[in-house]
């Protein structure tokens, strides 16, 4: 009998791969920024490479805040407070380039096409052309896929252990992969693959860190049943990982987005999300994009749904509204397109209100995914339209 089953791999990396540490600080500014001046239109990108982190995009506020202090205090957090890591807080250089928005730009957030003109009026218009992808599944109670689940469980468990000492010579750059083998109807079965790279001290040894990730990170974190005697695991294939963070490799804000959101088990509008403020619907339409998703699987609509929500710059009603059950509706695909329009308002503005998004909540999110955080309060995250897509 011929075997159907498939194979799916998400991966995580944590908060101190340099990727992510330009997501964070970027992050950092925009709820800095937004604290002061709810209405601050940002577009904040950080490079980072050893030595040196470049600050550079456009931002237009009325707040002040130390862009240098936010920089190191970030990398502090993260946990490059050592010289001897090779890139550190206070060893550093900080440069900053950035400018205001551009007036064409702004105009066109600052008031919609659809009321341009109108005495009183008030509308956002989307912050740029482009489509959004929210996904959800019932494979998991977060309404997330296996895979990227538990890869972020990894990373976010040897952050844990690294800060509180359970495995001391850790340091902050860490990486998981995680390989689900699926049925033929998409029913997740079994862990096929765990590949961890977690940097250490100099000393610390392989058969050390392999037996400590085992015990202290992968036996807390990925349910036994999952697990059989055909698991792989890999940890720290390479022999040694003591150069990590921006020695290792240089980082950018928005290079991790398949990290961000699902792990490669639906698509990606292209769009990254750090750095930019909720006009930008390349992040606050994503959110609604998840928001709907999140609540038809809940509703029992669907197994599995993917919605994409596309919008053009300067104008508020979205383009287009796509729902794809992948087989698994329980209403054609077009009936529900049609309960979206009725019970999610996707304008821009509206996200905007409905979310709260002018406040400083983006920093916690920039590592470790900004979707299924059963460890954040997101606003995007909440099931509160359940009961009127029933009815």
């Amino acid at each position: 009998m011929v075997n159907t089953n498939y194979l799916l791999t998400s991966e995580s990396v944590s908060e101190g791969h340099p990727d992510k540490m330009a997501d964070q600080i970027s992050d950092g500014i925009l709820d800095a920024l937004l604290e002061q001046d709810p209405m601050s239109r940002v577009a904040c990108e950080t490079s980072l490479t050893t030595g040196l982190v470049l600050v550079f995009g456009e931002i237009t506020t009325s707040a002040y805040v130390d862009i240098q202090k936010i920089v190191r205090a970030t990398i502090k957090k993260i946990g490059y407070d050592d010289p001897n890591y090779g890139f550190d807080s206070e060893g550093c250089s900080v440069l900053i380039a950035l400018d205001e928005q551009s007036t064409d730009i702004s105009a066109g957030v600052t008031e919609a096409l659809e009321i341009r003109g109108e005495d009183g009026a008030s509308e956002v218009g989307a912050g740029d052309q482009g489509m959004m992808i929210g996904y959800a599944t019932n494979e998991t109670p977060e309404l997330m896929p296996l895979p990227i689940a538990i890869a972020h469980g990894l990373t976010r468990k040897l952050s844990v252990v690294r800060r509180d000492g359970t495995i001391s010579y850790l340091r902050p750059d860490t990486k998981s992969q995680v390989t689900i083998e699926y049925t033929e109807d998409h029913k997740p079965v079994r862990v096929d693959t765990i590949v961890i790279s977690a940097q250490h001290d100099p000393d610390a040894t392989n058969e050390q860190i392999d037996a400590d990730i085992r015990e202290h990170v992968i036996s807390e974190v990925v349910p036994a049943e999952l697990l059989d005697d055909d698991t792989k695991y890999y940890i720290n294939p390479s022999g040694r990982f003591v150069i990590g963070g921006p020695v290792g490799d240089a980082g950018l804000t928005g290079r991790k987005i398949i990290v961000d959101t699902y792990g490669g088990s639906a698509r990606h509008g292209g769009g990254a999300f750090s750095g930019k403020d909720p006009t930008k619907v390349d992040r606050s339409g994503a959110y609604a994009a998840r928001w709907v998703a999140k609540n038809l699987v809940a509703a029992g609509f669907a197994d599995r749904a993917e919605v994409q929500i596309s919008y053009a710059i300067g104008v508020s009603t979205p383009i287009s509204i796509l729902v794809d059950t992948k087989g698994t509706g329980k209403l054609p695909e077009a009936d529900l397109v049609e309960l979206v329009k009725v019970n999610f308002d996707l304008r821009p503005q509206a996200i905007i209100d409905h979310f709260d998004l002018r406040r400083p909540i983006y920093q916690q999110t920039a590592a470790y995914g900004h979707f299924g955080r059963d460890d954040l309060d997101l606003p995007w995250e909440k099931l509160d339209r359940v009961d009127a897509l029933k009815g």
